[in-house]
């Protein structure tokens, strides 16, 4: 492998500050051939005052527990540790787009609060949810929606989708700040560059599977139905055609670099910016994902995504999230499984390995 092309695979790519990357001989190391692992330094855009001193670059510790935690995993990950407020970035095939499955929720929410902050929407707008509104898969919001819908505002549906990550009530959300169009033309408009946003969670899911979406297939059991009487080989067909080109793309260090601009206040108002946050702190979901990795005193707002399942093969398998130490120094962290046949147990101990992997190198 051409020496360019390891940098760009390990992430040891340099920045405005130069080459910085050590990885030290060990049962774990591997030759420089073979190593895919980036590590990239950048001049931060803020750096919090009365902060103890800290690394402008990672830790040799960190780079080898990445790159352990990337060769070590049997299916295709991309793994990315940010130092929001140093600049550098590590990462485990860091620029390969991953399904993001229900991680791009974040981004629905972020164009949302965007309009709130334009003026274009409240937090308290009413909205009724409808049954044609209904969508796939975890919609808790479905049981309250009767036959002449459900009344609710803008900022309980932001709730549901975020702490919940309620379907129904994030392509509810998707649709009034414009769909997939706006939300793309939002993530070009704010630099989030290696993000694609895709085409709602309803025509997602069915082109996973090979099909197309119906109307009458609102709320579920229509699309369950369909796919059930799939071949097996047809969806793996179809399965395997969106992992080679998934529709809603994107790399963890694209994620990675929406999150620190997230947190730096590029893209929100300080206000929306705190609640947005809140949310991700209240989040439901993924409980021993990355936040299993948590030690005392240290907080993770995040987002999760789950994809579909096909035999063993699971699919979109992510965690996505900010990371503050007690001392308020900040990290965006995440992990995109694209695929792999390892149980749940498995997956969640890397989310979790890659947290404590952070906290140990910065509490050195």
């Amino acid at each position: 492998m051409p020496f360019e092309s390891l940098f760009r695979r390990i992430g040891i790519v340099a920045g405005l500050s130069g080459l910085a990357a050590c990885v030290p001989a060990g049962r774990e190391t591997l030759s420089p051939a073979a190593l895919p692992i980036t590590v990239q330094t950048t001049t931060p855009a803020r750096t919090p005052p009365r902060l103890p001193a800290r690394r402008s670059q990672p830790s040799a510790d960190l780079l080898n527990a990445v790159q352990a935690l990337g060769a070590g995993f049997d299916g295709a990950v991309g793994i990315s540790v940010r130092d929001i407020d140093e600049g550098w970035v590590v990462a485990w095939e860091g620029d390969t787009p991953r399904p993001q499955q229900s991680v791009s929720k974040l981004w629905v929410a972020i164009a949302v609060m965007d309009a709130v902050d334009r003026g274009q929407m409240s937090l308290a707008d009413p909205v009724t949810v409808t049954r044609s509104d209904l969508t796939v898969f975890h919609q808790p919001i479905r049981a309250l929606v009767g036959p002449d819908g459900y009344r609710t505002t803008i900022g309980a549906l932001l709730s549901g989708a975020m702490t919940r990550s309620d379907n129904t009530c994030n392509d509810v959300l998707l649709w009034r700040v414009g769909g997939p169009v706006a939300i793309n033309r939002m993530l070009a408009a704010k630099g989030i560059a290696g993000v694609t946003f895709g085409p709602g969670e309803r025509h997602l899911q069915a082109r996973t599977a090979g099909l197309e979406w119906r109307s009458e297939w609102a709320g579920g059991w229509g699309f369950l139905q369909a796919r059930a009487a799939m071949t097996y080989e047809a969806r793996d067909r179809a399965l395997r055609r969106y992992l080679a080109a998934p529709i809603d793309g994107a790399s963890s260090n694209g994620i990675t670099l929406g999150l620190s601009l997230l947190a730096q206040g590029k893209l929100l108002s300080a206000r929306s910016t705190t609640s947005l946050l809140t949310l991700m702190h209240s989040s439901k979901t993924g409980p021993l994902r990355l936040k299993s990795g948590l030690r005392p005193g240290w907080t993770l707002a995040h987002k999760t995504g789950t994809g579909q399942e096909l035999g063993t093969l699971s699919t979109g398998y992510n965690d996505v999230g900010l990371l503050v130490a007690p001392d308020g120094h900040r990290y965006a962290i995440a992990v995109m499984i694209a695929s792999t046949r390892k149980p749940i147990p498995a997956r969640m101990r890397l989310m979790g390995d890659l947290t404590r992997a952070v906290v140990a190198a910065a509490d050195r």
